[in-house]
């Protein structure tokens, strides 16, 4: 052997070394890259970059308006006459209203615009068990009425309408409703009006709510409604599973809206979007739109994971769901609606989903009753169309799916890709009144849906319209796989 080619038999292993070190290198900026733009992007135009550290001049305790903190002196007043003082502020840089240690019983207060309102990690705002401690309102105008009952409904525990720059934020504080004497009244067919939520704000922009818990809602748990520029992060969602209709996060009639970071258990829909009711949220006509939520992990008994309507009138376009994490739950994804709803919900896409103990995995309703009155009009029909799923994965799944449009009005565009599931049921799938395609699908997929997409056909992207549907590859590839490939080549440039 010659003394070049014993150096270069010495040198490959470390020479290979060396390249693979490169190669590695190169291919961790790549995908810092990717992790560090795709997203934010995302949310970042959705959002327009709201942060819930905005610095306010003006500063304010809760106990400089004589409130007490022993979870028994009612603090309406002190809450009511602090965000009066503050509101002087609005137009001096905006003011902070802070809440210390403490458990802090109030009924129903109005936030101002400009405004910070922070918890103590030690703070508890406790909603009054007295239902009078809660006012009367207006119905939605996109639902005509209660949602529960006929008529008016009750304000929530935090509320603000109109309203600009507004955060609601802590060092993970807790906002407690105090729900179960709502729940009794509930089930006992005692209420007089519909149940109030925790958090609700109307016709308003740049709004945040983040870092707290909030417990035990009368109703439904954060619902902006007519809303602009909404970041919900970092929040703890809890009640019990059998509590009715204490749904997490509702985003309803509104647009540019971010959900990330969040941890929900509860007794309905985990996220759940709408637009409003019937023959009232298609006047109205406020569609939801521009919404991305991501990093979810809950728990529900009754409902879903992630939900679209039933009240979804207005319409509901352009969602991006991924990092979800569902267990012990009846449904995974579903999107529920009926003959008389009209409007749409096209341009989902729900990607990176994994699911453990839920009965059904996907599910989309057509015939999801209840309606506000007697005056809808049960000619119209919704539009569902170009709904992606992929990348999904589900242990200890009863059925894989339940897909079921509305006879004269086919569901259309339903794409299915990468879903493994591991199901109980010997008829896992049951689909009828649908359109769309599927590539490597676990259990075999209804035959719907069996066809891959062709030449021109389309699956909605997760981008503003829907994109050539691609040619299904064999072996079929993950986004992962497909990232890292380029990399061969780089590999062979280097160490060849």
């Amino acid at each position: 052997m010659s003394r070049s080619a014993s150096v270069r038999g010495q040198w490959f292993p470390f020479r290979y070394l060396n390249c693979v070190a490169v190669t590695f290198q190169v291919l961790l900026v790549f995908v810092t890259i990717i992790a560090q733009t795709q997203w934010p992007s995302v949310s970042g135009m959705y959002c327009n970059d709201l942060t819930p550290s905005v610095e306010r001049p003006h500063s304010a305790s809760i106990t400089d308006f004589g409130a007490v903190g022993d979870g028994t002196t009612l603090n309406t007043k002190a809450f009511q006459n602090a965000l009066f003082y503050l509101n002087s502020f609005a137009n001096k840089g905006g003011a902070q209203l802070f809440v210390p240690a403490g458990r802090w019983l109030t009924g129903s207060f109005s936030l101002i615009s400009h405004l910070t309102l922070s918890l103590d990690k030690d703070a508890v705002i406790l909603g009054s068990p007295d239902s009078s401690d809660w006012p009367v309102i207006d119905a939605l105008p996109s639902y005509g009425r209660g949602r529960e009952l006929p008529g008016k409904r009750h304000q929530s525990l935090i509320f603000g309408s109109n309203l600009t720059d507004v955060i609601i934020t802590g060092a993970n504080g807790t906002i407690d409703g105090q729900g179960a004497i709502w729940w009794d009244w509930f089930h006992n067919h005692t209420l007089n009006y519909t149940r109030p939520p925790l958090v609700e704000l109307m016709y308003s922009n740049r709004v945040v709510i983040s870092n707290l818990t909030f417990t035990n809602s009368p109703f439904w748990n954060i619902h902006p409604v007519y809303c602009s520029q909404v970041l919900v992060q970092h929040l703890t969602i809890l009640a019990p599973i059998s509590s009715p209709n204490t749904d997490g996060i509702d985003p309803d009639s509104s647009t540019n809206v971010c959900i990330e970071d969040c941890y929900i258990r509860n007794g309905d829909d985990i996220v759940v979007i709408k637009s409003g009711w019937d023959e009232y949220g298609i006047s109205f006509a406020h569609p939801s739109s521009n919404i991305s939520i991501r990093n979810i992990t809950g728990q529900t008994r009754n409902s879903a994971g992630i939900a679209f309507g039933s009240e979804m009138s207005g319409g509901i376009s352009d969602v991006r769901v991924e990092g979800i994490r569902i267990v012990n739950s009846v449904h995974g994804i579903r999107i529920k609606t009926a003959p008389g709803r009209g409007g749409y919900v096209k341009n989902v896409y729900v990607a990176d989903v994994s699911l453990d103990n839920v009965s059904i995995a996907i599910r989309i309703t057509g015939n999801y009753g209840e309606h506000p009155d007697e005056n809808y009009n049960k000619n119209a029909l919704p539009t569902i169309s170009n709904i992606t799923i992929k990348n999904i994965v589900g242990v200890n799944i009863g059925d894989a799916g339940m897909l079921q449009g509305i006879s004269g009005d086919n569901f259309s565009n339903i794409c299915l890709s990468n879903v493994s599931l591991s199901v109980r049921s010997t008829n896992p799938w049951n689909c009828s009144l649908i359109e769309g395609y599927s590539n490597s699908v676990s259990p075999e997929i209804c035959e719907q849906l069996r066809t891959s997409p062709g030449p021109g056909q389309v699956c909605y992207d997760g981008n503003s319209y829907p994109a050539a549907a691609a040619q299904p590859q064999s072996p079929q590839k993950s986004s992962a796989s497909r990232l890292v490939n380029p990399f061969f080549c780089i590999s062979w440039f280097l160490c060849r």
